[in-house]
């Protein structure tokens, strides 16, 4: 079919070998041709695409057929199952067509840390399915890092003291401050929201204002069911204050009390983390970065246990959607 196989930036011939390994994510696999379909060169290369997710976390087809959302989905079932709704959401996203959704609806002038999709809630996609529909102007790439190396980064005495308690992920919904318990659970009776929190393990208690405030404690790190390594897989470092800019978080703890503002985490035991431990969690993440810009048609399939992603600012339009399985 005309492919190389290539890191991003190092062409290592046509089959994976050892000079690419200690190379940064993704693997890539670069079509000479496009009018060769990312579904036609994965139905005949399987293997190649589930070792590399395997070694590397994250893989790039990029030269390929661009792909519209219809056939990115149709792509998607193929080649991993059934796609997932997004529920228990921490974003605003909106659904485009079927289970495709926008990759994120952030302002263009905010980034979004690095993190594992929904690793706060029991039940995480294991797989997610980027394609870059129109590229920003300037900026707007998808960040990267290898939670193995995320976690072995990150002091021993930190890791453990997250491991021992897990970690509590409180959010309170209040009007006009964030996504509506209604978006977040995609349910709009109470009622139902209550049997949603009972099935899934999650605290809820209605406030005497009729706010909704949810707590739910879930693992620090993980072990990837199939490589049987261990990775950090937690967003503490997303939900708690410190992650705001200092004169929101100023703001808002003016207002609210620690346990009624829109996002935060705790330790399991209930005692708070400081602040110094999350910085270093993100030193962790910003030291094993890795970023490209996209190039739209580009397919970017992400193991979503091994590999964290996140959001840089961009310039223009961009309109990257995702699906996960």
């Amino acid at each position: 079919m005309g492919n190389i196989v290539a890191n991003v930036g190092a062409i290592s011939g046509d089959q994976l070998r050892q000079d690419v390994i200690n190379q940064r994510l993704p693997l890539a696999f670069f079509s000479t041709s496009t009018a060769v379909t990312p579904l036609a060169w994965v139905t005949e290369n399987k293997k190649l695409l589930e070792d590399g997710l395997a070694k590397y976390g994250a893989v790039l087809l990029r030269g390929y057929k661009k792909y519209d959302v219809q056939e990115l989905e149709d792509f998607i079932e193929k080649t991993s199952g059934d796609l997932l709704a997004y529920r228990n959401r921490s974003t605003p996203r909106s659904l485009i067509s079927g289970k495709i959704y926008t990759s994120t609806e952030y302002p263009a002038d905010q980034i979004i840390h690095q993190h594992n999709e929904s690793c706060y809630t029991h039940e995480w996609p294991t797989r997610l399915f980027f394609c870059c529909i129109t590229a920003a102007t300037r900026g707007g790439e998808t960040p990267i890092s290898d939670s193995r190396k995320v976690l072995k980064r990150i002091p021993k005495e930190i890791v453990d003291r997250f491991e021992r308690a897990g970690i509590t992920y409180l959010r309170t919904f209040t009007p006009g401050l964030g996504l509506t318990w209604q978006e977040t659970f995609q349910i709009t009776d109470r009622v139902q929201m209550q049997k949603y929190c009972r099935k899934n393990d999650i605290m809820a208690d209605w406030l005497t204002d009729g706010r909704l405030r949810i707590r739910q404690t879930l693992q620090a790190t993980a072990v990837h069911p199939v490589t049987g390594e261990r990775v950090w897989f937690n967003q503490a470092h997303l939900f708690h204050v410190s992650s705001l800019p200092n004169e929101v978080r100023v703001e808002l703890e003016q207002n609210h009390a620690l346990d009624e503002l829109p996002r935060n985490a705790f330790y399991g035991d209930g005692a708070h983390i400081d602040d110094a431990s999350l910085d270093i969690v993100r030193q962790a993440y910003d030291q094993e970065e890795s970023s490209y810009l996209w190039q739209e048609g580009d397919v970017l399939v992400i193991d979503n246990m091994l590999t964290a992603h996140g959001r840089k600012t961009f310039e223009g339009v961009r309109k990257v959607v995702v699906g996960m399985t």
